[in-house]
């Protein structure tokens, strides 16, 4: 069993994974015109704990490696609710946010400096309309909901990112900045939510902390919103806060599961099965994560 609030060597699993799969990373293949547009994705994304979860770790680079590597990432996160929407500072090496307390110093020392993303800033700009008005936030960089799983899926960290905003959590307009962004995949753009399948952080328990336990209105809202996706229902999956089970235990608060809307409407065809990558818990949350075509 992992311990996540007191590791032995804090990021100490991250420090025994890097050195192979950096090797790893140079061999990644790169995208091209030929590859078709890239997929969206939605991954739950673990906060600091899983840099100390070998398996989970293994799982986010092995779904990165099965990917051509990206020209850019634009990656949504649970952690950054702004209105109007904004994009981060574009400019490379540009510091982290570390929006999280509690844990050991090393977690706040650990850096991912990523190229210079102007470009990719231009591209997201030129896909919004004049009704929703993009801006840029001239020093804001990258928290965790993105640092953290991008260092392990991406370690090299030699693809440009930017970070979008959540101006709002209604699903009808992130499925709608979704749309407007999908076109971006076909020159290569990797366009992720970051979040996590259910987040019912103030419900944490010892038993679920120490013991691996997984409350119901974990499972039963991880099945009814996998069910709710394969099915291609984004109507009744928009009604999450009414209809799901395991309200409001899942998500008391909604940050999390709303950076889904912008995968979807980012995808192909919404109303497409999804390609489940990560299963499994932590400490009781649902690590499901998946890709669209």
């Amino acid at each position: 069993m992992v311990n996540y609030f007191n590791p032995q060597v804090p990021a100490g699993a991250f420090d025994e994974f890097l050195p192979a799969a950096l090797e790893r990373s140079k061999t990644q293949r790169h995208w091209t015109e030929a590859d078709g547009p890239l997929p969206s994705l939605y991954l739950s994304h673990g906060a600091p704990p899983l840099l100390d979860d070998t398996e989970w770790m293994n799982d986010l680079f092995a779904w990165a490696m099965n990917l051509p590597k990206p020209k850019a990432i634009l990656i949504v996160s649970a952690h950054w609710e702004q209105a109007p929407l904004m994009i981060s500072s574009s400019e490379a090496n540009t510091p982290l946010v570390y929006d999280f307390g509690g844990f050991a110093p090393r977690y706040y020392e650990l850096t991912y400096p990523t190229p210079d993303a102007s470009e990719l800033a231009g591209w997201v700009a030129s896909v919004m309309p004049d009704d929703e008005p993009l801006y840029q936030h001239p020093s804001r960089g990258l928290d965790h909901g993105a640092w953290v799983p991008l260092k392990v899926m991406f370690p090299l960290g030699d693809v440009p990112v930017v970070q979008l905003s959540i101006p709002s959590h209604d699903p009808e307009r992130l499925i709608l900045i979704g749309e407007r962004l999908k076109s971006l995949r076909e020159h290569g753009v990797l366009i992720m939510g970051s979040g996590f399948m259910t987040h019912g952080l103030p419900f944490l328990t010892p038993g679920m902390i120490n013991n691996g336990e997984i409350p119901a209105w974990s499972s039963d809202f991880e099945q009814w919103a996998m069910e709710a996706l394969n099915s291609g229902d984004i109507d009744t999956l928009s009604s999450f806060k009414e209809k799901a089970p395991g309200m409001p235990y899942a998500h008391p608060t909604v940050e999390h599961f709303t950076p889904m809307f912008v995968t979807l409407g980012a995808s192909t065809d919404i109303h497409a099965p999804v390609q489940t990558t990560i299963d499994g818990y932590m400490m009781g949350f649902s690590r499901k994560s998946f890709q669209t075509g």
